[in-house]
């Protein structure tokens, strides 16, 4: 492939993740113990997780995590409304830590969300970011920075799961779940993962005939649907929406015909409700495609079944699901003539007027 032609660097960061996936679990091993300590010792109730764009999804995947994981309460927030509207998030009862993602490390409303988070005499701020060399990095108390992970394309991929894959180990470790042996084996089963799905990425995504793209999910796969969003829409400038499973009957389904793909991410728990819903879908005629790590038995007839490994702790298998949905996006802007390495409109980081914050 030529480093001049449409989406080289795009597809690049999409099969490298194998290698920043060991990165990122490195990092982690690293940080850990001190990011542990300062959980700790400040006896906190709430874990507040906050990001912008791509970043506010893995917020929302990793809310939902450690909430589960843990039975603390968590909530993720747009760092713009923690910057401006701090009252709609900091609680002057509370005694929540921050957790903050951004993969520039400079985006101007993350940056002024922890200073805002601190000028409330909040607690302590822990950042995720893929710049070393950052504010962000630079003003946390403990930050996981995984440079190695950074891309040349506007839109994210490997950052986006390199930062997950940290955010949602540090959830299952602080609720005292063993992580090593999940990241040891994540790699190597993400790079089945591209292998064996590419060629039915290609195939959906090249598929002209589809002209609507809706994500499903439910819990910490919301925020993997909403990524999965986004993604179409930043590379391939194609109609997608995410939404809660089942609220897609209450509404959306109203805009599913023949030419929409309905994309479902099964959660082992709710398998049989999803799975119904996307049956509801195949009958009013969209195609359907689902992702599930627990087996679909009798498979249903209504479309397309990703199997991922059940092996892998739940946590965990949020980045297994990664792959198809990337690779599809990256598939249909090639299909619609775009280049997906400099989406329409978008630039690598966001800056903006500090007073404006």
């Amino acid at each position: 492939m030529s480093m001049t032609q449409p989406g080289v660097h795009s597809y690049a960061e999409i099969v490298s993740q194998p290698d920043t996936l060991v990165e990122a679990g490195r990092i982690f091993a690293a940080q850990i113990a001190g990011a542990e300590a300062i959980w700790r010792a400040g006896d906190y109730d709430e874990l507040i997780v906050t990001g912008c764009g791509s970043t506010y999804y893995v917020s929302l995947a990793t809310a939902a995590t450690f909430q589960r994981l843990t039975g603390v309460a968590a909530r993720a927030d747009p760092a713009s409304q923690i910057a401006l509207m701090p009252e709609q998030t900091l609680r002057p009862s509370a005694r929540p830590m921050l957790l903050a993602i951004s993969r520039s490390g400079s985006t101007t409303e993350t940056v002024a969300a922890i200073r805002k988070f601190r000028a409330h005499k909040q607690g302590a701020v822990i950042a995720i970011t893929c710049d070393s060399a950052s504010p962000l990095a630079r003003e946390a108390d403990l930050a996981f920075n995984i440079d190695a992970a950074q891309e040349i394309s506007v839109a994210q991929t490997r950052t986006f799961s390199s930062m997950l894959l940290v955010a949602q180990a540090l959830s299952a470790h602080l609720a005292g779940q063993p992580t090593a042996e999940a990241l040891s084996a994540l790699p190597e089963n993400v790079r089945a993962v591209l292998s064996h799905v590419e060629p039915l990425a290609k195939q959906i995504g090249e598929d002209r005939t589809i002209e609507r793209f809706f994500f499903l999910g439910l819990g910490s796969y919301y925020g993997i649907a909403c990524e999965a969003m986004l993604k179409m829409k930043e590379m391939s400038l194609s109609y997608s929406e995410a939404y809660h499973t089942l609220e897609f009957r209450h509404g959306p389904m109203s805009m599913v015909h023949d030419r929409s793909l309905v994309v479902g991410l099964l959660s082992d728990e709710t398998l049989e409700q999803e799975i119904a819903v996307l049956r509801d879908m195949h009958m009013r005629g969209a195609r359907i495609l689902a992702i599930a790590a627990r087996p679909v038995d009798p498979a249903p007839a209504i479309g397309n079944i990703i199997q991922i490994d059940n092996s892998l702790p739940a946590w965990a298998r949020l980045n297994a699901a990664l792959p198809p949905l990337q690779l599809l996006a990256y598939y249909r802007a090639i299909a619609n003539g775009q280049n997906p390495d400099m989406p329409e409109n978008l630039t690598f980081v966001i800056t903006l007027n500090e007073a404006m914050m």
